[in-house]
């Protein structure tokens, strides 16, 4: 556990640091902790965006570093600046693993386990590994606890349960100070807009029809991305070495019903839904049971619709952000 006082004098290595929840969270652990030190590792992939900090790039208490999380070198480098890190870096887009498994496999499990290694090496406090709900697979009734085995359904899953494994690995057999999260579907300011709703909110802001797998009938469930960024926080300080933690904002929607919403928020009709041949695999629900955190102390700050709406207005007032992303 680490100590309040420890926590506002943070040195915090952050891996994958210009994506979209990895720089939310650098955002609001300078916010929450002013004092403590970040160094951001982005390989600046086509999803790492520079301008998703660009407020926060000469704060003096913030570093980025360009670089492979595969490198050995330049994690060695890194890691012996640090007392702790949070690992967010994937390659994460299931359709695009779909297309080309081999730098999910790279980038996921061997990115990983470089920095495990180094992490080893080099005495950190606490390693936390950030995974995702869809390395439980699919399941229509009930809720997916962390004890339940591990059936993926997509190269991307299937990367990052693999990656899931090795961290647990290196707790059983290193004791490296190891915790690993998974948590539900995302969503908020600085999203790629490869991804559901930042796509469809800007394919409607440029009168685009939007494309809805199938019948829209699959289900996940919904978290606004600071109450992810308050969770990861909550476990540095308060969750236990070795231990996996589920994080999940309790809030299931098909996607056909979120599609709706977005249209209903933009002054749109149906007439703008483009049903599409159904993905390879596609898992039809996701739904995560978070008691675990949750008897810690930690709950989610933000209901679904005023967050919705929030994200909704934060990308009709920010096109100078995405419209060079689309196009």
């Amino acid at each position: 556990m680490v100590k309040s006082d420890e926590v506002k004098t943070l040195n915090l290595l952050v891996t994958g640091g210009l994506g979209f929840i990895g720089s939310n969270f650098i955002r609001y652990m300078l916010d929450k902790y002013p004092d403590s030190r970040i160094i951001n590792l982005d390989k600046k992939t086509y999803a790492g965006n520079p301008d998703n900090l660009k407020d926060i790039e000469n704060n003096t208490h913030y570093s980025f570093v360009r670089g492979d999380i595969c490198d050995k070198n330049v994690v060695n480098k890194l890691m012996q600046k640090v007392d702790y890190v949070v690992h967010f870096a994937a390659e994460s887009h299931v359709d695009r693993s779909i297309e080309d498994a081999s730098l999910f496999v790279k980038t996921n499990v061997l990115g990983t386990s470089t920095l495990l290694d180094s992490a080893l090496r080099h005495n950190t406090k606490k390693f936390i590994h950030i995974s995702t709900d869809e390395v439980y697979g699919s399941r229509m009734e009930g809720s997916f606890k962390e004890t339940d085995i591990l059936t993926p359904s997509s190269p991307y899953s299937s990367s990052k349960a693999g990656s899931d494994l090795l961290a647990q690995s290196y707790y059983i057999t290193h004791k490296l100070p190891v915790i690993i999260t998974r948590c539900t579907n995302n969503f908020g300011p600085y999203q790629y807009p490869e991804k559901l709703i930042p796509l469809f909110i800007t394919n409607i802001l440029e009168n685009k029809k939007v494309p809805v797998y199938g019948t829209g009938k699959n289900v996940r469930d919904w978290i606004y991305v600071l109450d992810h960024c308050k969770a990861i926080d909550f476990i540095l300080r308060n969750g236990r070495i070795g231990e996996i933690y589920n994080i999940g904002g309790g809030t299931e929607k098909t996607n056909l019903e979120i599609t709706k919403r977005i249209l209903e928020l933009l002054g749109k009709d149906e007439s703008m839904v483009d049903y599409v041949k159904d993905r390879p695999g596609h898992d039809l629900r996701y739904s995560l049971d978070c008691s675990r955190l949750k008897s810690l102390g930690w709950t989610t700050e933000h209901d679904f619709d005023s967050a919705l709406e929030y994200t909704v207005k934060w990308y009709i007032e920010n096109r100078w952000w995405w419209k060079k992303l689309k196009h």
